[in-house]
């Protein structure tokens, strides 16, 4: 047995090496540096004023309360933030794929015409883009300011999904796509019928890109909405967390302060309940995430 041999059994310890337990070990440290504050948030939100004034780095509360989701939801505007944001998803998300798969498929395509010249317009916009004035002047124009249309239509494309998109349909064989045409099927029956089924690892990326960009969206709404009413999830919770806080701020007394509410308790529900659907949502997408991302980022 040479030395080199003799070194390395000397780290295996079973069927694992020494560097795969010292990998474990960093990925452990890492998987609890994201989990610790989590938990601590979900702690804080059903943990009481004088609990968190106690012990801020809760992982577990002692006596469990379920005022701040109380006072949170209390405000009945969090319930039509939710309506409007799953109005914007509904239509928004639909929209945003239709856009992004088309043109990414038209781009794939070798013999597109003006293919180098589209392509680098949309690149150029990652890099180069006019400013919120500009957009807000085009929503004026088309007279879409004030209503879900400009937060909708903002959102809907992103170069960067659509290249993502892109390389993955490259990937594809080009011989199906040949086939089909000599069969007599046109671009529109060889995209809904072999490539987008096909696609499916980038079709779910993408969807769940989209769909949290939608669902935590403000700084639109923030710019084109003005009345309370439209306002998505992520404004409402922002205007009631505001609210409570300036309440807070505002208590010349402990029971003043009682009464206003717990504003980080507040704080940390909002952050939970904006999180919950998310999370309940990414699982049906997972196993198709990590390859969606890897080969789309990568031309082939």
């Amino acid at each position: 047995m040479s030395t080199a041999t003799a070194k390395r059994h000397r780290y295996r310890i079973g069927k694992m090496t020494f560097l795969d337990y010292a990998l474990l070990i960093v990925l452990i440290i890492l998987s609890l540096m994201i989990l610790i504050p989590f938990i601590n948030v979900i702690a804080i939100s059903f943990a009481s004023q004088k609990e968190y004034a106690d012990n801020p780095m809760m992982l577990f509360p002692k006596h469990p309360t379920l005022d701040a989701y109380r006072a949170l939801f209390q405000d009945g505007r969090i319930l039509t933030g939710f309506w409007n944001t799953i109005k914007i998803l509904v239509v928004g998300l639909p929209l945003s794929l239709f856009l992004t798969s088309t043109m990414a498929y038209g781009l794939s395509r070798d013999k597109f015409p003006g293919k180098k010249l589209i392509f680098f317009l949309v690149l150029f916009t990652m890099i180069f883009n006019g400013g919120i004035v500009p957009l807000y002047l085009v929503m004026k124009s088309l007279h879409l300011t004030g209503t879900l249309w400009s937060v909708i239509l903002v959102g809907s494309f992103s170069a960067f999904n659509m290249i993502l998109m892109m390389n993955y349909f490259q990937g594809l064989p080009e011989s199906l796509m040949e086939s089909a045409r000599l069969d007599g099927a046109g671009e529109w029956k060889i995209l809904f019928s072999i490539v987008l089924p096909l696609a499916a690892p980038i079709m779910a990326t993408i969807t769940l890109f989209y769909g949290v960009a939608f669902w935590n969206g403000w700084y639109d709404a923030m710019i084109f909405l003005r009345k309370a009413e439209m306002l998505p999830l992520q404004n409402v919770l922002r205007t009631i967390i505001v609210e409570s806080s300036t309440n807070v701020s505002n208590a010349s007394s402990v029971d003043a302060l009682n009464k206003s509410g717990f504003s980080t308790g507040m704080k940390m529900a909002s952050v939970f309940v904006s999180m919950v659907p998310i999370m309940c949502f990414f699982p049906m997408l997972q196993k198709h995430f990590a390859k969606g991302v890897l080969t789309g980022a990568i031309k082939t």
